[in-house]
């Protein structure tokens, strides 16, 4: 997958085009990403320990990687994503030469 938990990002496509988020978790089997205030769902929950009040829950739902893409921290828009091998290591770098990974 080109983006990694924590990456900053801009949903490119769906209802929540053009809103830019943090991925909370990315699942690589399933190619889906969570992002921070995106694809926001109502759930219903029934009333448990954690929650005894039950009631309905809005929280963000995955949506496909293919959506996203990483915004450039030089110029602040989205980007593609290429490889380098930097120091031994594969890293990810932005289409303007600047490296994604700490």
């Amino acid at each position: 997958m080109h983006v990694k938990k924590g990456d900053k990002v801009r949903v490119l496509s769906g209802k929540d085009k053009g809103k830019t988020g943090v991925i909370l978790a990315a699942y690589p089997k399933e190619a889906r990403v969570l992002v921070e205030g995106v694809n926001i769902v109502k759930k219903h929950t029934k009333p448990s320990q954690l929650n005894p009040q039950g009631g309905i829950i809005s929280q963000e739902a995955p949506i496909h990687v293919s959506n996203v893409m990483p915004i450039d921290p030089k110029s602040g828009n989205p980007t593609r994503v290429g490889y380098k091998t930097v120091d031994g290591k594969k890293v990810r770098v932005a289409k303007s030469g600047e490296v994604l990974d700490k």
